[in-house]
């Protein structure tokens, strides 16, 4: 089989929890990318923060944003915000169980508070630098949010708001934090309007998730993998299953592929 997309999420995929990712992982998308395979990082991360990351690994394509935006070779294919008055919803929901967002455009992180201790610790923990506050009535397209110091007991009130679900970040040194995605937009949506864009068969398209917001983008190609150290719920969305993150899952899922030798 000739293979033509790698999508790859990030962390847990390719970072381990130290923010590192081991010279296997690397060697193994260097190697994808000799043989003519684009590959693309695909992550609920805004993009505006990956611009070291990608220029390392030397990727040029990416799904931001848990789907809402991508680039293929840093041109833009796909840009859907979400509606605002769904924004605002949010906002007044987060008000009322005293939680906090951080809503994501393309070039910020506005946060409603850069104080609180689940904020500081989410900030240091993905290592985030473009962040101001939020400020009212922003006019600015948002792409997705993320709400955090949100009890379990509160989590249904999100899953309330129209057109939203609500997705653990399933990180390890975070926690009561939950991504806010566009029911009808997810990475999956994504990866297929990218391979309807580049003209590649489902067939020919990889892709490597560990947390249940890969879920439907692993439905959506051809060969799919879950990591070893992944969400056990993820586990009968993918074809295969690999080692984990911190044993380089990326470089021998693709051996088993025949594309590493």
């Amino acid at each position: 089989m000739t293979y033509q997309a790698l999508f790859l999420d990030i962390d847990g995929t390719i970072l381990t929890y130290d923010h590192s990712y081991t010279e296997l992982t690397k060697k193994a998308i260097q190697e994808a990318q000799s043989k003519g395979i684009e590959v693309f990082i695909a992550t609920g991360r805004p993009l505006h923060e990956l611009d070291e990351l990608r220029a390392e690994l030397g990727i040029r394509s990416a799904i931001g944003y848990n789907g809402a935006y991508a680039v293929y070779k840093n041109n833009v294919i796909l840009d859907e915000p979400m509606d605002h008055d769904l924004v605002q919803h949010t906002l007044n929901l987060a008000k009322e169980y005293n939680n906090e967002l951080v809503l994501y455009t393309d070039q910020e992180n506005l946060f409603t508070s850069l104080t609180h201790p689940e904020v500081e610790n989410f900030i240091a923990h993905f290592q985030l630098k473009e962040n101001e506050l939020y400020p009212e009535n922003l006019a600015l397209p948002i792409y997705s949010m993320t709400v955090m110091n949100l009890s379990k007991e509160h989590v249904p009130f999100y899953k309330q708001l129209p057109n939203l679900y609500v997705s653990t970040v399933n990180v390890e040194g975070i926690s009561k934090a939950y991504d806010l995605i566009q029911k009808n937009i997810n990475k999956g949506t994504a990866v297929e309007k990218v391979l309807a864009v580049l003209g590649i068969p489902k067939e020919q398209a990889i892709a490597f998730g560990d947390g249940m917001n890969d879920k439907e983008m692993l439905q959506t190609v051809g060969e799919s993998f879950v990591m070893a150290n992944g969400d056990p719920n993820l586990f009968p969305y993918a074809k295969h299953r690999t080692t984990t993150v911190d044993n380089s899952g990326i470089y021998y899922g693709l051996k088993k592929l025949g594309i590493i030798k």
